[in-house]
């Protein structure tokens, strides 16, 4: 078969930029390794781990909070395989749903292992050991990413676990030991949390979530503790072994004096490294540097023809900054000029309270001795966060000095991961603080406090503080 684009992984990135090739008028192939379409992100990332956040809240708020509200639920239980199977449909449903936009799109499906014969030529070898070649004008690698360890450990997927095995666990465990104080780390440690495991978070760095802007990192620290959950900073983890079905973990506090943690399971999220084995890479000549494939500033590698996007190449590895790059691509090559403005990509972490950054952090524009001002507004004088019992957090707006532009927000709180897209439409136009201080906000509602972070940010005037 023939075909003007051929996509490599179906993860978020992959199945975007098929699906716009298509709208383009690009006849397109996709191939996948695995039998499910989605990547990580839809079958062991993104997908079913807020499922399982989600079900852990309904629990945790029925057995914590609905007394406060006039609730009476006695008895409330886990009932953890059908926690399971609900997460186990959603992913389901949703992979599901990228089959049925492949064949809406007329888009070729293949499944297999696919790697590069030459630049023009991709093949894909099956799980029945037979291989099938494709044809293909332009390449785009979408492959992804894998779960990272570090020196000492190494996972099992028994007792030492990846995300992976977190998402599919035979038992709620009762003490759980979680290396790495990231994104991945902290929502599924969460997870467990809630449901009753003793969760110990040990971080290398001073703090938890240390790439965002720490002022968030501080608070969903403080409201973590008193779920139960133990966090042991400036920790640099040795080793970690499995004994007598626990897992004993050894590691270097700040003053290098040796400590050590035990339990049932130990979660390494330390991190993800580009996946890009037996692509065959070698036979374009393409050279990677730790494991991420060099792009030029149109994602084009040194193979023309050729390019990769999402968790393989530079930058953060998001799902919706892979999609973002599979849609220029396909743009790109259709003759138009897209663009992407890294600095609006959105991070976001769907603990609860959620927590989500955008533009530049405090510490990134005190580095760059540039001048700024700052804004911010506490939950808990917003009237709707009060009528929610939702007051921890806040919004910090950062401005520039001089002009007033919105060089970054932060926030952290209930509801943050929808909420912080009114920021990314405020750094997309460039807005200045008082713009969007001036636009008329629904009250009572949280979104109240990016007006009332902006006014602080304008001219110190917040109106509810």
């Amino acid at each position: 078969m023939k075909y003007d684009v051929t996509v490599i992984g179906s993860g978020p990135g992959g199945y975007v930029a098929a699906i716009r090739c298509a709208q383009l008028g690009m006849k397109t192939a996709i191939v996948e390794r695995y039998n499910t379409l989605g990547g990580t992100c839809l079958n062991v990332g993104c997908i079913p781990s807020k499922a399982l956040l989600d079900s852990s809240e309904h629990y945790h708020l029925a057995k914590h909070s609905f007394d406060k509200h006039g609730i009476k639920a006695d008895n409330v239980a886990v009932d953890w395989p059908q926690m399971l199977k609900r997460k186990n449909e959603v992913v389901s449903q949703t992979c599901d749903g990228i089959v049925y936009l492949m064949k809406k799109n007329k888009i070729d499906t293949y499944y297999g292992h696919g790697s590069f014969v030459n630049a023009n030529t991709i093949q894909v070898a099956k799980d029945d050991g037979s291989t099938e070649t494709i044809e293909t004008a332009k390449t785009i690698i979408a492959t992804g990413s894998k779960p990272s360890s570090i020196p000492g450990v190494e996972i099992d997927k028994q007792r030492i676990i990846t995300s992976t095995e977190a998402l599919q666990l035979p038992e709620i465990p009762k003490t759980m030991i979680v290396i790495g104080g990231g994104v991945i780390g902290l929502e599924l440690g969460q997870v467990y949390a809630r449901l009753g495991t003793k969760v110990q978070v040990v971080e290398y760095m001073d703090a938890i979530i240390p790439v965002m802007d720490r002022a968030l990192g501080k608070e969903l620290q403080r409201v973590l503790k008193k779920l139960g959950m133990e966090f042991y900073l400036k920790h640099a983890v040795q080793k970690a072994e499995v004994q007598d079905n626990q897992v004993v973990v050894t590691a270097k506090d700040k003053k290098d004096q040796e400590v050590t943690f035990t339990g049932e399971y130990c979660l390494v999220s330390v991190g993800r490294r580009p996946y890009t084995d037996k692509l065959g890479l070698e036979n374009l000549g393409i050279e990677t540097d730790r494991g991420r494939i060099p792009v030029n500033d149109h994602l084009e590698t040194p193979v023309p023809g050729v390019f990769a996007i999402g968790d393989v190449i530079r930058g953060a590895m998001l799902a919706h900054k892979s999609e973002e790059e599979g849609v220029y691509v396909a743009e790109y090559l259709a003759g138009q000029k897209p663009h992407i403005n890294y600095r609006a990509i959105p991070n976001v972490v769907y603990t609860w309270p959620e927590v989500a950054g955008v533009g530049y952090s405090e510490e990134e524009l005190k580095q760059e001795g540039r001048a700024y001002k700052t804004g911010s507004f506490p939950f808990k004088a917003l009237g709707r966060a009060r009528a929610a019992d939702e007051t921890d957090g806040f919004v910090k707006v950062l401005a520039d000095k001089q002009t007033d532009e919105i060089l970054g927000v932060h926030m952290v709180g209930a509801r943050i991961a929808d909420l912080i897209s009114e920021a990314v439409v405020a750094l997309e136009y460039r807005a200045s603080a008082e713009d969007i201080a001036r636009i008329s906000h629904a009250h009572p509602t949280f979104t109240e406090a990016m007006k009332e972070a902006c006014l602080a940010a304008t001219d110190k005037r917040p109106l509810h503080l």
